[in-house]
């Protein structure tokens, strides 16, 4: 099968297609013909060698950790799905990724990619949307009525958190440029804040949970915007300052995304009502070219919604 790999730490430039053996189901795994895939920026990330003290992996490595697709095989141990089903999922971290026409996926990680979604936004959904779920349910415990504070709201993750939390019932603002405040309106936002003019620490107060995507200083900043006693921060970039945490008296920690396909299914379903839409902001094709500029512009911190890579 065609791949695109990567045989060294790099630049984009290190990205080049490669025929590989066709994965072989384990078990208690299925086969997935990959009609799409999407771009993370863990992807451009362990490409450049930051994540290697982490994923220790030989050469050569195939990133990507989106897939959407149709079931072709299915292991001797798999009773739930069969030939012909089409499916997502955020599969485990190993490296052989989803930069490939096929991959091999444990049973339990898949969803059923609901009617109403095509491949392209089923792919730019299980990375980005568990990220976001796990940040807000699992480890923030928002609650309905609760205020949130979503960075980067139009984002490949902001973009499903916003939507998540506004499905869960909490007041959810967002900061963003100002060319995107009508997009984020338009999923339900409810108060967006131009970055370009507004300090968010300057503006707002009593926030209860603060999703952080971006870390930094705009991390350091949120400490000051949280409800003192109860205020939780929930960072997907870096580890919070915990004697900042301690000084305004909230609650800080970093996460790390578990891959859940019971939890893809409940993402799954909320599409299929339309409560929350898959944001699919840019496709290139699968192709050595194709994946540089993906990651070119997923290297920009431009990119609104999910960048998309869609197979023939």
């Amino acid at each position: 099968m065609k791949a695109v790999v990567i045989n060294h730490y790099g630049s984009k430039e290190e990205l080049h297609e490669i025929l590989v053996e066709d994965p072989v189901p384990g078990p208690r795994q299925v086969i997935v013909k990959l009609s799409a895939t999407s771009i993370n920026p863990i992807d451009w990330k362990l490409r450049e060698g930051y994540l290697k003290q982490l994923f220790d992996w030989p050469f050569p490595i195939i990133l990507g950790w989106d897939a959407a697709g149709v079931i072709i095989e299915v292991g001797e141990q798999v009773t739930e799905w069969k030939k012909g089903d089409r499916v997502f999922a955020r599969p485990a971290t190993t490296r052989f990724g989803t930069y490939a026409e096929y991959a091999a996926v444990d049973a339990d990680l898949l969803a059923r990619i609901p009617e109403n979604i095509s491949f392209a936004e089923a792919a730019s959904v299980p990375l980005a949307g568990l990220t976001a779920w796990q940040a807000l349910f699992d480890h923030a415990d928002l609650k309905p009525g609760e205020k949130v504070l979503v960075h980067a709201g139009a984002g490949g993750v902001g973009s499903l958190a916003v939507q998540f939390a506004k499905a869960r019932g909490a007041y959810v603002i967002a900061t963003a440029g100002a060319e995107n405040s009508d997009f984020l309106k338009s999923l339900g936002v409810d108060e967006v804040i131009d970055y370009h003019t507004t300090h968010f620490e300057d503006v707002l107060s009593d926030i209860d949970v603060v999703f952080d995507t971006m870390g930094g200083e705009i991390q350091k900043a949120s400490f000051k915007v949280l409800k003192k006693g109860t205020g939780r921060l929930v960072s997907i970039v870096s580890a919070p300052d915990q004697t900042l945490a301690e000084r305004y008296g909230v609650a800080a920690e970093s996460i790390w995304l578990k891959e859940n396909g019971e939890q893809l299914k409940e993402i799954a379903d909320l599409l299929a009502s339309g409560k929350v839409k898959a944001i699919v902001g840019t496709e290139f094709p699968f192709s050595e070219q194709g994946l540089k500029e993906a990651h070119a512009l997923s290297e920009t911190h431009h990119a609104r919604g999910k960048i998309v890579i869609t197979f023939d």
